[in-house]
């Protein structure tokens, strides 16, 4: 499955965001993003896209027990935050979302920011090889490179540039992630069969 093509916009760099891909932060990562660009959202904080990754996954992990493979953290992250929330394994992904976006919770809000740490700079290093991590916050604060976002301390805003395109193909990309997803998880599932159905809380 290939991202839909744009003239002017790096659509090369977005897609090998996700090459070599040893964890599943990427896609939670993007499919987040593209949830918060669909409300509206430019300015998005950080905290409010890594409840959204948690609340994305909390189904997957908690319901199914899949397994995200050893050195995932996102899957540690959503084991250790559903014994200090008041949080079922079956609750709607809104009431999760919202819940972890205000949550006081010191173990909480150190699993929230621990990807930090990986997840915002490294997924530009496409735009900025061999940059490190505060030479990608730099680089990104005029959007170099036509970069997808620019990253503060608290929050990414959204370069202008791609904001038609990832409004016009948002249904196109979030199958994308889930394409890719659903390849990497079968792979650390190989016994566990219809991934697809696994990702998603069905509605009732």
């Amino acid at each position: 499955m290939y991202l839909p093509s744009s003239n002017g916009l790096p659509i090369n760099l977005l897609s090998a965001c996700f090459n070599n891909t040893s964890a599943t932060y990427k896609y939670y990562w993007f499919l987040s993003i593209l949830q918060s660009v669909e409300k509206g959202n430019i300015k998005i904080p950080k905290k409010d896209l890594f409840a959204r990754m948690m609340s994305n996954a909390w189904y997957t992990v908690n319901y199914f027990h899949i397994s995200f493979g050893k050195q995932d953290r996102l899957q540690r992250a959503i084991e250790i935050i559903k014994n200090f929330e008041p949080l079922t394994i079956d609750d709607k992904r809104d009431k999760i979302l919202n819940h972890l976006i205000n949550t006081k919770n010191k173990n909480s809000l150190d699993q929230l920011k621990y990807f930090n740490n990986q997840v915002p700079h490294w997924f530009l290093s496409p735009w900025f090889p061999q940059l490190n991590r505060n030479d990608i916050y730099i680089a990104s604060q005029g959007f170099k490179n036509k970069c997808l976002y620019s990253l503060n301390d608290d929050s990414i805003e959204i370069n202008e540039e791609w904001l038609k395109y990832l409004n016009q193909n948002v249904k196109v990309l979030k199958d994308f992630c889930f394409w890719n997803l659903v390849i990497f998880l079968q792979a650390k599932n190989p016994s566990v069969p219809d991934i697809p159905n696994k990702l998603i809380k069905p509605a009732l």
